[in-house]
């Protein structure tokens, strides 16, 4: 339809044209003397217009001509900013897709635009590694050392790189380079977690394990285990004496000093310096928040001397727990091994029997049997005490 009333549009231009034309009679003349040109208005004003196209066309092509090397330039700049895209989108598909030779390959042609050279020597770094060609990813990493505005990004991908090479001094040294540009965020925290880790720094792991904690970055379960390994290395070290050891104990807050597994660590420790009372004291602490059959044992290993009032005060403390577990076979031996140190036949006895019956350890059944063992030996009873040994070093032997 607008086809058509074009179409009428020009028709009715032209009739009225080509009849104005028909009665115009009017006529121009060009006078430069010696010289005069009569001409027609109508064909004056034909050439008026053939010769304005003329000139436009001539200038047009003028402007095209002077502007034609800087449209060259911005088209060849274009074209690179399209293959320096490309590229960099390909590199990016090719690192998630785990294709690695190629990814680093699109990087080489992404790093070629200026705006994409910081991303893609991550890009290409990221896939160097994984290839596990450590110089070259030290090369792409190196070509944005000296850029302010990567220094973040350049920082926390060596530090992850790093730690995934198990390189903890190195992966620590971009962290603190990091720390004293101010940056701090959880994830450099976490990279930092790994490395102080791998370098067995557990004081420092402790410390990040809190303040992650804090921001809830890590899983419960995770951050238990750390804070157990770390725990496990500071107590179980062989070059504490005594001295040192309570010095590294007071440094424990209260929260992890009553879980099962440091209190047994703890224990242990102390009661291999001879510091039975403070092993007791941290075994009863932990017992009373949480109870666990591994601080039930270090507590047995941390029995006072026979006939002193602390060791009638453990009596009286398993009693008190055996009301609460009577089926805990760890602490009938508990009580049954103190009683028997007090001297207590009766009692003695009857725990130790108990613990035998519900014990489902070897190790416990061993013991049990040895202590009573002893038990009857002391009584004078030597059959019931050799018959003891015999199923105590049965026991061993299975």
């Amino acid at each position: 339809m607008r086809l058509f009333i074009w179409i009428v549009l020009l028709m009715a231009a032209a009739i009225g044209i080509a009849v104005t034309a028909r009665f115009n009679p009017g006529n121009v003349v060009l006078f430069y003397p010696p010289h005069r040109i009569d001409l027609s208005l109508n064909f004056f004003v034909v050439l008026e217009v053939a010769l304005f196209a003329l000139l436009y066309v001539l200038i047009r092509a003028f402007r095209a001509t002077v502007k034609m090397p800087s449209k060259v330039a911005a088209y060849r700049q274009q074209k690179r900013e399209r293959d320096g895209n490309k590229g960099l989108r390909e590199a990016l598909k090719a690192l998630f897709e785990g294709r690695f030779g190629h990814a680093e390959k699109a990087a080489l042609r992404a790093g070629e635009l200026a705006e994409n050279a910081g991303v893609a020597a991550l890009i290409g770094a990221r896939a160097a590694h994984r290839m596990r060609q450590a110089a070259r990813r030290d090369q792409w990493l190196g070509k944005i050392a000296d850029d302010n505005s990567m220094k973040t990004a350049r920082l926390m991908t060596m530090t992850e790189l790093l730690v995934d090479d198990h390189q903890p001094e190195k992966a620590l040294e971009a962290v603190h380079e990091l720390n004293a540009s101010g940056t701090r965020h959880i994830h450099a925290l976490q990279m930092s977690l790994k490395a102080q880790q791998q370098a067995k720094n557990w004081p420092e792991v402790l410390r990040l394990v809190r303040s992650l904690d804090k921001h809830h970055a890590l899983h419960p379960a995770l951050s238990a285990r750390l804070r157990e390994l770390a725990y496990d290395d500071m107590l179980s070290d062989a070059g504490h004496d005594a001295e040192s050891l309570q010095r590294v104990w007071s440094t424990v807050p209260t929260a992890d000093r009553i879980k099962p597994y440091v209190a047994c660590r703890a224990a242990t420790a102390l009661n291999a310096r001879g510091l039975h009372d403070e092993a007791r004291l941290v075994a009863e602490e932990s017992l009373a928040s949480d109870w666990d059959e591994r601080v039930v044992r270090a507590y047995r290993d941390a029995a006072a001397p026979a006939g002193s009032a602390a060791l009638l005060t453990q009596i009286e403390h398993c009693e008190g727990w055996v009301n609460q577990h009577p089926a805990d076979a760890e602490l009938a031996l508990t009580l049954g091994s103190l009683c028997l140190k007090q001297k207590l036949w009766g009692k003695a006895q009857r725990y130790l029997e108990q613990a035998l019956s519900d014990a489902t350890e070897a190790g416990m059944v061993r013991e049990s049997h040895l202590k009573l063992a002893q038990l009857h030996e002391a009584l004078g009873q030597a059959e019931e005490a050799a018959n003891h040994y015999r199923q105590c070093a049965l026991a061993t032997i299975l």
